[in-house]
């Protein structure tokens, strides 16, 4: 009588997590691959190669203001979604529970939807100048209507029964909004505050371009006026990796952490 031992569910994990990485890197390789044969076949002020590229990459990493480009603008980023999120959130919660309220904002949030960020940098740098004000302000008039518009639809999805199961133990209503709403909404929240950053991290730039004297988007600019596209090429791998880095190393654990109690 033969027996059959399942493996070990880290032993798959593994794995599964190797393959993945096998197939991340043959990707990368063929793109690179790719990428060569095309820079070898233009000038290099149009598309320079890879190794060029790299080389600029650790000119830049190498130069002084480096870092405090990377952290200006990582400040920005971060400063407008911490205001769209502590903004958005208690409104789209309001908003997803009054019937009243939704037909006030809905067509609102219709044109704070609709105007486009390079709109809102216009007024920015008008109202604020060339200062930290104008990313944040564009920043913040990006993720906080998808943040709220989020929290909005998924403060529909909750379960009036619940809410009136709740009520009827004589739940406080912040126990019923941290028992009932909060489980509910909190997926709908990260993954509007997930797209949130991610658009709110592209605005950045475009504000940057515009009305900053520093930042990863005013080097952009800068280096695109003196048509250095190795330096084009090189900053935009930097953003590209740092939101890889972001998105790894911050957003995917924390999700996994607020969403324990899922099943699999």
């Amino acid at each position: 009588m033969s027996t059959h031992t399942a493996p070990h569910p880290r032993t798959t994990a593994s794995r599964d997590l190797a393959a993945l990485i096998l197939q991340r890197t043959a990707l990368t390789g063929v793109v690179v691959l790719l990428w060569w044969i095309a820079a070898s076949r233009v000038p290099a002020f149009v598309l320079p190669g890879p190794q060029r590229v790299f080389s600029a990459t650790v000119a830049l990493v190498q130069s002084g203001t480096f870092f405090h480009d990377v952290g200006t603008t990582l400040y920005r980023v971060l400063a407008g979604f911490a205001l769209g999120a502590i903004i958005g959130t208690p409104l789209g919660i309001a908003v997803g529970s009054s019937r009243a309220l939704a037909r006030l904002f809905e067509p609102l949030l219709a044109v704070l939807n609709t105007v486009s960020s390079a709109i809102w940098a216009v007024f920015a740098i008008i109202w604020f100048g060339i200062s930290n004000g104008t990313t944040i302000f564009v920043v913040f008039m990006t993720a906080m209507p998808l943040i709220l518009t989020s929290v909005w639809q998924g403060a529909k999805t909750v379960d009036i029964q619940h809410v009136d199961l709740a009520r009827s133990f004589r739940m406080s209503r912040l126990q019923i909004l941290r028992k009932v709403y909060l489980p509910t909404i909190l997926p709908a929240f990260f993954g509007g505050a997930r797209l949130a950053f991610g658009f709110g991290w592209r605005v950045s730039l475009v504000a940057e371009t515009l009305g900053s004297s520093d930042g990863i988007g005013y080097r952009l600019r800068q280096a695109a006026d003196l048509v250095q596209t190795d330096q084009v090429f090189a900053w935009t791998v930097l953003l590209i990796t740092l939101m890889l880095l972001i998105e790894s190393g911050i957003l995917k654990p924390l999700e996994r952490y607020l969403f324990r109690w899922k099943p699999q």
